[in-house]
């Protein structure tokens, strides 16, 4: 990985960066940047990033990932008159490659208005308290709330999924938690619990996004040996890697592709550690 100090001293030192969230993710997020750049963070004051999209479904994101982060850093640089933003964005559903676990999906991005810049970073992580769940009994809500991680994690009750009115969020007491529980049983006859995903209520996804965190501060001080432009990382795979047995390339990765995102400069590299030859499992000739 390219080293590149001096260049991010003199684009981010002693700059204001603005960090786009209302629930707390500057935690995660400020000690690392601020120690990697030399920047200082702040949060705006009556930031709502809700108004893009809630978790619990009042508000539905419209845009994609990338396109929400961006809309996010450019409200909050906005509203504060500053050139430097970062933003987080997670979402939560089933792993994409192991079935049937859940996987929590969170991407960060800086965007530099001053430089022109745009970076981001990706950590997808099986660690997470993600779930919901009909509720019949009171066992069956404290089984729940023990599993999740209550009473550190906070959960969501609501009269049944998808319900978009009555939502009670940011439970983090077994007495409330019961209370609540017990009114919506009263007034609907069902209820549907779920875990709170909102970072301040979720130290599991937070811990995550602190992760996501050191990649992008990774990714940002990495520059391009072309132009010098940070943000110089893997972007894609070359295929190719021989099998073993019979030395006809396979499609397992023969290299990793380096790309910049400002000049489209690239450069294929091997990965540390990579094997030499592919498993004869893997190549189509020998394992048709």
């Amino acid at each position: 990985m390219p080293d590149c100090t001096d260049k991010i001293k003199s684009l981010f030192s002693n700059r204001k960066l603005v960090i786009a969230t209302k629930h707390e993710k500057e935690k995660a997020i400020a000690p690392l940047v601020e120690s990697a750049l030399g920047v200082k963070c702040f949060v705006p004051e009556n930031f709502d990033t809700d108004v893009l999209g809630t978790f619990t479904g009042e508000t539905e994101r419209k845009d994609d990932p990338f396109t929400t982060l961006r809309n996010k850093c450019q409200m909050a640089m906005s509203l504060t008159n500053c050139d430097l933003a970062i933003a987080s964005e997670g979402s939560f559903g089933m792993h994409p490659a192991i079935f049937f676990v859940h996987a929590d999906d969170e991407i960060l991005m800086l965007l530099d208005k001053k430089n022109d810049l745009e970076i981001a970073a990706r950590e997808l992580s099986v660690e997470t308290n993600y779930n919901g769940a009909e509720v019949k009994s009171e066992e069956e809500l404290l089984k729940f709330a023990e599993k999740a991680g209550f009473p550190s994690h906070g959960l969501v009750l609501r009269m049944e999924k998808e319900h978009v009115e009555d939502i009670h969020k940011g439970i983090t007491d077994w007495d409330s938690l019961k209370k609540i529980y017990e009114q919506l049983i009263l007034k609907y006859g069902r209820a549907y619990l779920e875990t709170d995903m909102r970072a301040m209520y979720n130290p599991t996804r937070m811990a995550v996004i602190e992760t996501a965190a050191r990649k992008l501060v990774n990714k940002i001080n990495s520059c391009c040996p072309q132009c010098g432009t940070p943000g110089f990382a893997v972007t894609g795979t070359k295929p190719g890697l021989p099998c073993g047995f019979c030395g006809l390339p396979t499609q397992l990765p023969l290299a990793h592709v380096w790309s910049c995102v400002k000049c489209q400069f690239t450069k294929e590299e091997n990965a540390p550690n990579q094997k030499q030859e592919a498993d004869p499992q893997y190549c189509d000739r020998c394992n048709p």
